[in-house]
């Protein structure tokens, strides 16, 4: 969660302005809150900084700041009592966590309760206000101590301390973000022992001697070795290739080689579907749990290959240990796809200034509740209405501003979050359906029995025409030998676009991919390279009959490996074999995918139908032909 500033003072005293305000009397509970703020002008845009200020776990890391044990208890009315423990310096704390209320990228707001320590209250605030083309970054502090030792700390230098490690913390992240500095904080990560170094370099040597390193292996040892605990927790590939700007399969291919070899270890995160947060992990999918419970949202969840089984990895202990605990248990940078997480008591109607882009979002709680996903066109946010058995909305008053009423008897926390949240993460479906991940971890299984429900798997089917009039011509050693050759030919193209083989039938292949234009891009780049790989055969030509499809499927373990069974697999491979040898023949519900009908526009398709085995009614579908390829 959110920032705990430091009790004494580490750096140098700013000169930048500030703005002080005398201690008050909390009557409530007795106490005396004494208040500081100090603001910073910084050349870079509010969303820009926020992505890093507003990310608490690397900030408290960088800031050095303990790891936190933290204790979740479900309530009686659906909310969680959050308890946590640490220790700084001579002094063991125990607090209760109030969740952080925020609008990005606009401020938030943390408030933490102490049972013990010498604080009673900390509550931070964080305000990022468009001035010019940069920002104007506030920070406000409001303490109470709780022992003469805490009546100390604060005289002695709390809230000195607390201004330059803000100040420079800012000054390092206004750097990073300009372009001039590669830390994001003021961070020096542990130096590696003689041993990890000459270990992590053989490694990185070995993974580029693989084939699967493309040059980027040495990049990643040496994140391992300088970034941030915070950073390598959850080492995503598809976040590491938007960084560093690269192509995600080769970055998928690294992860899952450097995981071979003992440079990095993998894990199957088992992501809560409301706070995306992994409550259950597992280091092999025969030893995945079928569902987790989130104590955060106090739910029981069910595991889904397609939305929330996510491959992970982390360092390898022999390379760089990371410590347990928690620097954040949840804020604004764990959950970036959150944009409005706000408290709302019982009747209360709460207005924040807000502009937030058309597009998709979803409406809930953080508490176990209903949700509402709706798709807002741009101009006035409509009105939140929470606390029912449903949620709902009600027109907008004004752009630029969101309402939020709670009708309903139990305070609640109210979120507003878009649909972006799987972007970085490399879902299970996803990877098991690379080549480089069922040839490098062939032994990741499910368990015997055990079934995966995908919603959405494409499947491309091969088979040779004619095949027996090839082993005719040329002899079975002959034909063999072009057979296995084929294969290899087929694998290559299929790696290529994220796909991978699942079995061979005979002379067929079934191979499966995610993306259906990638498997429409593998099957004609297949046809389209025919021609050359028969010019390198001494004997007979090879002519393929390919047919593709998309729709969901059961995943079991079969023969010692990940395999695919239902209606969609039936339909690919009769699909296949209604080509003709070197066409695609692809099913209607293929067709109707947009990157799909984007790339064959304006194409020469030919339509038909036919009554295929195993299936009711005449099944549609459309062919290409070579001209249709390019």
């Amino acid at each position: 969660m959110e920032f705990f500033p430091t009790f004494l003072g580490k750096f140098g005293t700013s000169l930048y302005s500030k703005a002080r305000v005398p201690c008050g009397e909390d009557r409530a509970v007795g106490r005396v809150i004494q208040k500081r703020s100090w603001s910073w002008y910084v050349d870079v845009a509010p969303d820009a900084l926020w992505s890093l200020m507003a990310d608490t776990a690397r900030f408290n890391e960088a800031a050095g700041l303990p790891r936190q044990e933290i204790t979740e208890t479900p309530l009686e009315d659906g909310r969680v009592d959050y308890r946590a423990r640490a220790k700084i310096g001579p002094f063991k704390l125990a607090w209760r966590e109030t969740p952080v209320n925020w609008v990005a990228p606009r401020w938030l707001e943390h408030r933490r309760d102490f049972d013990q320590g010498p604080l009673s209250l900390l509550i931070a605030r964080l305000t990022f206000e468009a001035e010019g083309e940069g920002t104007r970054f506030g920070v406000t502090l409001e303490v109470a101590p709780r022992t003469l030792v805490g009546r100390l700390i604060l005289k002695w230098g709390f809230f000195p301390a607390n201004e330059r490690m803000y100040h420079d913390q800012l000054r390092a992240a206004e750097k990073h973000l300009e372009g001039t500095s590669p830390q994001a904080f003021q961070y020096s990560a542990p130096y590696p022992d003689r041993t990890a170094r000459e270990r992590g370099t053989a490694l990185a040597t070995a993974i580029e001697d693989s084939g699967y390193g493309h040059g980027l292996a040495k990049r990643l040892l040496e994140v391992i070795f300088q970034a941030q605990e915070t950073d390598l927790i959850h080492l995503r590939p598809l976040r590491f290739a938007r960084q560093e700007g690269l192509e995600e399969r080769l970055v998928i291919e690294l992860f899952l080689q450097s995981a071979r070899l003992g440079l990095l270890d993998l894990r199957w995160d088992l992501l809560c579907p409301r706070c995306r947060i992994p409550k259950a992990d597992a280091s092999s999918l025969d030893k995945l749990p079928l569902g987790a419970h989130c104590d955060s949202c106090n739910i029981d969840y069910q595991r889904d290959f397609s939305r929330n089984v996510e491959l992970s990895f982390s360092p390898s202990p022999a390379i760089r240990l990371l410590e347990a605990g928690e620097y954040c248990l949840f804020g604004p940078g764990s959950t970036p796809h959150i944009l409005v997480q706000l408290a709302v008591d019982t009747g209360e109607v709460r207005e924040v200034e807000a502009d937030f882009p058309a597009g998709h979002y979803r409406l809930r709680t953080l508490e176990a509740g209903p949700e509402l996903e709706i798709e807002h066109e741009g101009g006035p946010f409509p009105t939140v209405i929470i606390g029912g058995p449903q949620i709902e909305t009600e027109p907008g008053s004004s752009a630029g501003t969101v309402s939020i009423r709670n009708d309903g008897p139990h305070p609640r926390i109210a979120i507003i979050e878009e649909k972006v949240w799987a972007r970085d993460a490399l879902t299970a479906d996803r990877v098991t359906s690379m080549q480089a991940f069922r040839d490098l971890f062939s032994d990741q299984v499910l368990r015997p029995g055990d079934e995966v429900e995908l919603r959405h798997v494409v499947l491309l089917f091969t088979d040779l025409k004619d095949s027996t009039a090839l082993y005719n011509a040329i002899g079975d050693a002959a034909a063999y030998h072009t057979v296995r050759r084929h294969f290899a030919f087929l694998a290559d193209i299929v790696r290529k676009h994220e796909g991978a083989i699942v079995k061979t039938i005979g002379d067929a292949v079934m191979a499966s991919f995610v993306d259906p234009t990638e498997a429409l891009e593998a099957a004609i780049e297949i046809q389209s390279s025919v021609a050359e790989f028969n010019a390198t055969e001494t004997g007979g030509a090879i002519i393929l009959k390919i047919g593709l499809h998309v729709g969901p499927a059961i995943a079991v373990t079969f023969n010692d490996r990940l395999d695919y069974f239902g209606a969609t697999v039936n339909m690919a491979a009769r699909l296949q074999g209604e080509s003709e040898g070197g066409d695609i023949v692809c099913s209607t519900d293929l067709m109707a995918d947009p990157g799909v009908a984007e790339r064959l526009s304006n194409r020469e398709l030919e339509r038909g139908s036919t009554q295929l085995k195993g299936f009711d009614e005449p099944v549609p579908f459309v062919r290409l032909r070579e001209g249709a390829f390019s």
